[in-house]
């Protein structure tokens, strides 16, 4: 199948599961996850209607944006993990962090421009394996980390919780817990209603929990070149 023919294939699939889990397809965001792949296949994806798309790497973001000319209505989500000495970076590039795991990361972001005009919109990571190297924080550090944002970084706006559901165990069981990491998220922000989970191999299960934004990657794009 060509690009159009792979995103109508997963769209469809993605509708059918929501229709499972008694929801709405269009109240789901679908982002495509561009990593590894060449600034131009984010036009081909604009041009089908795509205005969501996603990058792991700071520097694969900043260097993609400034390659391509303005896309009307595309939003860029960074969904790697996030060094503090590139948030500046990240900022400048990215209209949502999926990747906000500490107060420092959330200091420094909100640092790189504390009066902007348009807040930035981020999720917090939430790790939902016991490995503590990990990207994200426990679920219970969740309502600290919203309170701090809220009190002490103007300049961002948390909209909810994101995570990677571990291979070592069924995709719904770790789903249930970012649930519920979300709901104490909202115990501290209430209108912070998105729940960024899902993949390629784990969709259905995250808009069974409850997902509101799936990252998809290669069922969509096709392989990843090997980066060099």
């Amino acid at each position: 199948m060509d690009l159009a023919e792979r995103l109508a294939a997963l769209d469809a699939r993605i509708a059918d599961a929501a229709r499972a889990a008694g929801r709405d397809p269009a109240a789901l965001t679908r982002i495509v996850v561009t990593k590894f792949h060449p600034a131009e296949l984010v036009t081909s994806l604009h041009a089908l209607g795509v205005r969501d798309v996603g990058e792991n790497r700071q520097q694969e973001l900043t260097a993609k944006r400034a390659s391509l000319p303005p896309l009307d209505g595309l939003v860029w989500h960074f969904i790697g993990q996030a060094q503090t000495k590139k948030a500046r970076a990240i900022r400048a590039a990215a209209s949502v962090v999926h990747s906000v795991d500490r107060d420092r990361l959330a200091d420094a972001l909100h640092a790189a421009d504390p009066d902007a005009a348009i807040p930035l919109d981020v999720l917090l990571q939430v790790n939902l394996t016991d490995d503590p190297l990990r990207g994200g924080a426990a679920p219970d550090a969740m309502a600290p980390l919203a309170e701090h944002i809220a009190a002490q970084c103007s300049s961002l706006r948390v909209r909810g919780v994101m995570a990677v559901a571990p291979l070592s165990e069924a995709p719904a069981e770790a789903f249930a817990r970012l649930a519920a990491a979300a709901d104490a998220v909202r115990g501290v922000v209430p209108d912070a209603g998105w729940i960024s989970a899902g993949m390629s191999g784990d969709f259905a299960e995250a808009i069974a929990a409850g997902a509101t934004h799936l990252r998809i990657g290669t069922a969509i794009t096709g392989p990843r070149a090997v980066p060099g």
